[in-house]
């Protein structure tokens, strides 16, 4: 049975920082494409960043000089460190694995809210 379980979202001022976590358990997870993707109320899912197999990042404009995600294959674990946070960062948080075959999974999300 596949689970990505993300953690560490939650309430930060503008300017703060956060620390997102996705446990993945089921999978081979060093073969993995992993990412993480938000959505905010009234708005499509959108990727923030990824993380291909051989350590090769990809991020979104909007997050770029401000987000890095990160990888431990040794703890199947992905990470996402957000800095900077500004109140347009509000969404919900999803973990993403892809496989080269093609398949994929998300977690169930984790919730990040900017607001003074």
């Amino acid at each position: 049975q596949v689970q990505l379980v993300e953690s560490g979202g939650g309430l930060v001022q503008p300017g703060g920082s956060l620390r997102l976590s996705c446990a993945a358990s089921g999978i081979s997870f060093s073969i993995y494409t992993m990412g993480w993707y938000r959505q905010a109320p009234g708005k499509q899912r959108e990727s923030v960043a990824t993380i291909t197999r051989s350590g090769a990042t990809n991020y979104s404009a909007f997050v770029k000089g401000r987000f890095t995600i990160s990888r431990d294959n040794a703890e199947n674990t992905v990470y996402l460190q957000m800095n900077s946070l500004k109140p347009e960062d509000t969404a919900v948080y999803y973990c993403n694995s892809q496989s080269p075959f093609g398949s994929y999974y998300w977690g169930q999300g984790t919730q990040v809210t900017v607001s003074s």
